[in-house]
């Protein structure tokens, strides 16, 4: 019968008491001393299949032990949300892929954009109503995922009933390590919730909700490369993403129309919205056609550009939840 021990362990302001098993094994030399030989007690170097088995036991204790102390400090994480509720549904993610063909401008790093924060997870927590899905957080999520360690995490907010099978695994799989938050950069908290405007928090004591899918994909994509230190082409970057939302998501036929020809128009100089490098120019403009529903009826610089951007391989998120 195996004996416990309990073991406290302590993650940020959370401690969490865990039994460390014990078990009592035969002592080999009492065996020798009784008569029996070394051949019994081990032969040919190999543990005692009882001790594996054992063992094995152990392992697996511990192993879903450590998950149930994840899922405490996930809800822990989004209880400490205003708005947040316990009523969750949780699956979380790691992205495995390599590195991006896509060369920024430029690199980013999270202390010098953010500031020092020794030992602590960065956490992005954001509420989206599952009738208009964010598009363009998944593709961000998706380059986040090349330049840094992200803990991804659906949650389901009781307000919301019904959430499609692809909007719960719309940030991948769950990763093996989803357990240990001190191996990651950042988590990625994505809440399907009843909320009239998309809203994210980054820093809950400091920092006030950034609302609307445009703002929160600025400061994601902030994360990832610098906007250009031009102030026109910086101008220019931030009138497609204006664009793209006000008049390709919610604007009437005749402005998307209006919107893809002016497309046409740019994408016939240069082979992104912004010029030679790719920005947030094309990842907002790339979804909100898609979700306009004109992508196959595009003008041809359009189309080709619409290739150019899949070919990146980080705007499959997007494609899947449509369909």
């Amino acid at each position: 019968m195996p004996m416990y021990q309990v073991k406290s362990v302590c993650a940020g302001d959370t401690k969490v008491d865990l039994p460390t098993c014990m078990y009592k094994l035969p002592n080999i030399h009492a065996q020798q001393g009784n008569g029996c030989s070394p051949e019994h007690a081990l032969q040919n170097g190999e543990v005692d299949p009882a001790v594996k088995a054992l063992e094995a036991r152990q392992d697996e204790i511990m192993r879903k032990l450590y998950e149930l102390k994840a899922a405490v400090e996930g809800l822990a994480k989004t209880v400490t949300t205003p708005d947040a509720d316990l009523d969750l549904t949780v699956i979380s993610s790691l992205s495995s892929q390599t590195l991006s063909s896509v060369a920024f401008q430029g690199t980013t790093d999270l202390d010098s954009l953010l500031g020092k924060d020794h030992g602590a997870l960065r956490d992005i927590v954001i509420n989206a109503n599952p009738a208009q899905p964010p598009l363009t957080l998944l593709v961000l999520h998706s380059l986040l995922c090349q330049r840094y360690r992200v803990l991804s995490t659906v949650h389901v907010h009781s307000s919301v009933a019904g959430v499609p099978s692809q909007l719960l695994s719309c940030l991948g799989p769950r990763h093996e390590d989803s357990y240990a938050r001190h191996l990651f950069q950042l988590g990625f908290t994505l809440i399907w919730k009843d909320v009239p405007k998309l809203q994210m928090k980054f820093s809950i004591q400091n920092m006030c909700p950034i609302e609307g899918e445009a703002n929160v994909a600025r400061f994601l994509f902030k994360l990832l490369a610098p906007y250009p230190s031009d102030p026109a082409l910086a101008t220019m970057v931030d009138s497609w993403v204006d664009t793209a939302f006000f008049q390709l998501a919610e604007g009437s036929a005749k402005e998307q129309a209006a919107v893809l020809r002016a497309l046409n128009s740019a994408l016939g100089r240069n082979p992104w919205l912004a010029g030679p490098e790719f920005s947030l120019a094309d990842v907002a403009c790339y979804c909100c056609v898609l979700q306009s529903g004109s992508a196959s009826s595009a003008p041809a610089n359009v189309q080709r550009w619409l290739k150019s951007c899949e070919n990146l391989g980080h705007f499959s998120p997007a494609k899947a939840v449509l369909q």
